[in-house]
């Protein structure tokens, strides 16, 4: 910084252009293998990019929704090796070999996944763009609470979280609906973890419904 208070850029001679100054762009892309929906994709990534927009701009993925694009609203939830995950804060280059799990990944038209049924017999979406992330998220909050992990509304960490309406709106509260449909959204939870707390996700081939864990 200059007395002048205006900061002066040093430039090598290489990176002048002739007749103006411009700054050479350096492309330093990396290779970076992905697991989405049970198919592998081997890429050339800027170290730079999200997952998001990974998923929606390199592989066509596009029920992985950006909401707000600061980790606050969750519309694009996926599952990371069996974890949610907030993919548009979550940098590709920092998954290489990783597994993902997008919406279209849980389940068929012809086979849905249990959340996936339930969300449609409860009516839990309105307008749809935070549905993805909604289904994806509470996937696996049921795999978090059936391992036993405490949330802030578990009364003593020290135990098993029971599973009620209380467990539910704490994990999901990063889930935001701004069309309200919360009411049905914990319903649609509410059913699937009585009938099967323990399920987890496990990534299968494009077209085939998703495996469950016992």
């Amino acid at each position: 910084m200059f007395r002048d208070g205006k900061a002066r850029l040093c430039l090598r001679q290489s990176d002048v252009g002739v007749g103006s100054i411009s700054l050479r762009k350096v492309h330093m892309n990396i290779p970076v293998q992905l697991t989405v929906n049970g198919e592998s994709h081997q890429l050339d990534l800027d170290p730079r990019a999200s997952v998001l927009d990974t998923l929606r701009d390199r592989l066509n993925v596009m029920s992985v929704k950006k909401g707000c694009d600061h980790g606050q609203c969750g519309a694009c939830t996926v599952l990371i090796d069996g974890k949610r995950v907030l993919s548009c804060l979550s940098l590709s280059a920092s998954y290489d070999g990783s597994e993902v799990v997008t919406a279209e990944g849980l389940g068929t038209p012809e086979h849905l996944h249990p959340m996936q049924q339930a969300f449609l017999e409860h009516d839990g979406f309105q307008c749809g763009y935070c549905t993805p992330g909604q289904i994806c998220s509470a996937v696996g909050m049921l795999d978090e609470l059936a391992q036993g992990m405490p949330s802030h509304v578990t009364p003593d960490v020290r135990q098993e979280p029971q599973f009620n309406d209380a467990e539910i709106r704490e994990r999901m509260s990063g889930n935001l609906c701004r069309c309200g449909a919360y009411v049905n959204i914990v319903s649609a939870i509410r059913e699937v973890g009585q009938t099967a707390q323990t399920q987890a996700v496990t990534p299968l081939p494009v077209g085939e419904p998703v495996g469950v864990k016992r």
